[in-house]
């Protein structure tokens, strides 16, 4: 990979709008052994804090979300120095107290995507323990940022291919399986940066009812996105403090974790 001069403890994987008015940011172009991530990375200090910016679906919203170069992104941001990821997604809602605008800070998931890459481990036996997919410490700091805004405590994030939406029946079962959110893209994010001992938290703000729901008339692309950008104002002051309440010092179980039995700082 590039040897980049800046360095981030913190990284954030999310929309160009959470960072677009920070000053005195620099940008930083990456390469890995797993290609290029989704865009150039945007480095800038943010309440006292080395921060690293990436858009998950690249500043052109280029890739769907079983094309995002999950791998690549995780790699990026390890290799900037970055030890805790926050990652703000918009999701939508399995239950019908989960209205447009809620925010879920998840402390479970379940996956249902297929075929994407979800380990750096491609030789080799080797078990990554996921029983707790997001971090402790994480989860706390973006609880505490969220306490003024309606926001759940714990939830679990069922994470599908997309990129279409789910039917009615699907999200049914979704919901009987024990899931309250629903999105494309929190996994494999997880699992790899569990693989590399990252602290990983999701803050997900709900976009709107799923399918299934009752009183949901079915959801569209185009609700998503108004819906976003309607609350991006308030997830982007949720995160920024989130960030300040993240500990500077790791104690949670994410640093002990397995990591890949490479040097990441090879070429």
């Amino acid at each position: 990979m590039s040897a980049p001069n800046l360095n981030a403890d913190i990284g954030v994987i999310g929309g160009t709008g959470l960072y677009e008015l920070l000053d005195e940011t620099e940008e930083v172009k990456i390469s890995t052994p797993y290609g290029a991530p989704s865009d150039l990375i945007t480095v800038a200090e943010l309440n006292s804090r080395q921060v690293a910016f990436l858009p998950r679906h690249g500043r052109d919203h280029r890739f769907p979300p079983h094309r995002i170069p999950y791998r690549a992104n995780i790699w990026a941001l390890r290799s900037l120095g970055v030890r805790q990821i926050l990652a703000p997604c918009a999701v939508g809602g399995l239950r019908p107290d989960f209205i447009a605008g809620t925010f879920v800070v998840p402390d479970q998931l379940i996956d249902r995507t297929s075929g994407r890459e979800q380990t750096f481990c491609d030789t080799g036996a080797v078990h990554t323990t996921f029983a707790e997919p997001y971090c402790p410490d994480g989860r706390r700091a973006a609880l505490a940022a969220a306490e003024r805004v309606n926001r759940v405590d714990g939830g679990t994030m069922v994470v599908i291919d997309g990129p279409r939406f789910s039917t009615r029946a699907e999200s049914r079962w979704h919901a009987a399986a024990g899931g309250t959110i629903i999105n494309m893209t929190g996994q494999p994010e997880a699992a790899l940066a569990r693989e590399l001992a990252l602290c990983y938290t999701s803050i997900a703000l709900v976009t709107d009812l799923d399918a299934g729901v009752e009183g949901s008339q079915g959801v569209t692309h185009d609700e998503v996105l108004r819906a976003f950008a309607k609350n991006v104002t308030v997830l982007r002051r949720v995160l920024f403090d989130a960030v300040a309440a993240l500990p500077v010092e790791r104690t949670c179980p994410c640093s002990r974790a397995f990591a890949v039995p490479v040097d990441l700082d090879a070429g």
